[in-house]
């Protein structure tokens, strides 16, 4: 092996929440671990998310690692951080840690082989660094391969236009300007709240309701926080099935009266954040009539707060678009508001169409308008997107993304059938989308450190993940899916907003506990489902 080329046990891909509670994890062990990255900066998504309102879903603590040598030596100052402290926390994550003097910044890596003569990855990046690994582990989340829809003569518009997660870093002026946002995402939720309030005018091009939770957003007064309480509280997020602080209550919905329900309901709402989602009757995500009576409740709530009748119909219709919560609700804190102002409005797309920009604007089948922003929420094409901008060939030089063209298949969602050596956290068919982040990625990291620890200690060189188990897990994905609403729903859940992609479950959607469950059971049994030679 040449000796020009860098040799490591382990090569992580990423520097978000996985890729440094791994390398501070493996580091620990004695491994010889690096990270490539592709931004300039410790954080992962955190870096490039800094469009107008970006800030986080998930509460504190529970949106934090939990390495005490980093949580004991920082406090935020709101419930739901936003971007600009996210950012400050990982840098404060890379100063306790030491992340950056193992990791080689604005690294974009391109293509990754398995070496099968020599049972290591080749790993290669943009900028010309490569690097030879025993172990590669591409923490790259779900949802960095962004998607801009085949819009008919965008090219031909004049004016200003950004996607959401191409935000300039010296940001955008969005004062007294006419803007058209297209998307109502999370982010296009977080863009409208900003926008309205300092633009001339404000467009929403909706093609589907986003059916969004109070955030009840507060300032976190860290006097108020024992933080020789958050082991504990660490350990208990590992027991619900969103890994949050609070869990689906064991009843289902027509076990309460009309009245216990609208009390229970009121007291989910006035929590805020996630707790109407996922610490609700049990049966939300199964049952169709208990469905709509959660649906029902949310649109009550939304339209006390919009005053126009047709803007209240399109943000909250009387038939629901999809079953409650079968597309993940975003959290605001003044949306519905925003189209109480003169200045704001909403064009619901499946009754006026786009047809094509133009210089000026934009032409519908019923209108057409102006204006000299343009800001595309258009999404991501998420949970399995990230691994196509990445040439990974595995045994035989068979690409993963040629393997997942028909459909994706895992092993536990976090290896891959002929990609020896390989594991990845937050991706596909993981509890991913349906969990906190650190939650989820710290328990994936915990039981790849253990397999990589559990090879060295058997002197073995190269684990695979047996194609029969990899077929039984993806069929047990997909089952479970068609047993619940899921399937209901056009959503990037099921990869249905990316043209062309299979439509399919992409999450393991039986929660972190159950998730824990198959690792352990893995484990437990001399890493069951995994093929492993010396």
């Amino acid at each position: 092996m040449s000796s020009e080329i860098p040799y490591y046990d382990v090569l992580i891909l990423g520097a978000g929440f996985s890729g440094c509670y791994l390398l501070h994890k493996l580091r620990a062990l004695n491994y010889n671990v690096h990270i490539f990255e592709k931004a300039p900066t410790v954080g992962g998504t955190w870096h490039w998310n800094r469009y107008p309102g970006a800030r986080v879903d998930s509460d504190i603590p529970v949106y934090e690692l939990s390495i005490p040598e980093v949580y004991s030596t920082w406090s935020w100052s709101e419930r739901f951080p936003d971007w600009r402290e996210l950012q400050e926390y990982f840098k404060h994550v890379d100063k306790v840690l030491e992340i950056s003097k193992d990791t080689d910044f604005e690294t974009c890596v391109t293509d990754a082989t398995w070496d099968e003569k020599t049972q290591t990855w080749d790993v290669r990046a943009s900028n010309g660094k490569r690097a030879r690994a025993q172990f590669f582990l591409p923490c790259i989340g779900f949802a960095s391969k962004n998607f801009t829809p085949d819009f008919k003569g965008l090219t031909n518009y004049k004016g200003e236009v950004h996607h959401s997660s191409e935000w300039p870093e010296d940001g955008v002026d969005m004062t007294n300007r006419k803007i058209a946002l297209i998307g109502t995402g999370s982010t296009g939720v977080q863009i409208a709240q900003e926008a309205g309030e300092v633009c001339k005018e404000l467009l929403v091009f909706q093609r589907t309701p986003n059916l969004v939770l109070p955030m009840h957003q507060k300032k976190f007064d860290p006097s108020l926080s024992d933080k020789s309480t958050y082991p504990e509280f660490y350990k208990h997020r590992l027991t619900t099935f969103a890994g949050f602080g609070f869990d689906f209550v064991a009843r289902d919905t027509t076990d309460d009266t009309p009245e216990e329900r609208e009390k229970f309901y009121q007291s989910l709402f006035d929590l805020g954040g996630f707790n109407f989602w996922v610490a609700t009757y049990r049966d939300l995500f199964f049952n169709l009539e208990s469905n709509s009576i959660a649906y029902d409740f949310w649109r009550r709530k939304a339209h006390e707060r919009i005053k126009d009748p047709r803007k209240a119909e399109i943000l909250a219709p009387k038939i629901a678009p999809h079953p409650f919560g079968t597309k993940r609700p975003s959290l605001e804190q003044n949306y519905f508001e925003q189209f109480n102002k003169p200045n704001v409005d909403v064009v619901d797309i499946n009754d006026e169409p786009l047809v094509e920009f133009t210089e000026t604007g934009l032409k519908t089948t019923k209108n057409e308008y102006q204006f000299d922003l343009l800001i595309l929420a258009t999404g991501f094409d998420a949970v399995t997107g990230s691994f196509k901008t990445i040439n990974i060939r595995g045994i035989h030089g068979v690409k993963l993304v040629d393997k997942w063209a028909n459909g994706t298949s895992t092993f536990l969602g976090l290896s891959v059938s002929g990609f020896p050596n390989m594991f990845y956290t937050y991706g596909p068919q993981a509890p991913t989308a349906f969990s906190n982040g650190p939650t989820c990625a710290e328990v994936q990291s915990d039981f790849i450190v253990s397999i990589i620890r559990s090879m060295r200690e058997r002197g073995l060189r190269s684990i695979d993940a047996d194609p029969k188990a990899e077929a039984e897990y993806a069929k047990n994905i997909n089952e479970s899916a068609a047993e619940s609403l899921f399937p209901l729903a056009k959503s990037w859940y099921m990869g249905a907003n990316i043209p062309g992609k299979p439509i399919e479950m992409l999450n393991y959607i039986k929660g972190i506990p159950a998730y824990r469950g198959l690792l352990d059971e893995s484990e437990q049994n001399g890493w069951k489902g995994f093929m492993l030679t010396a």
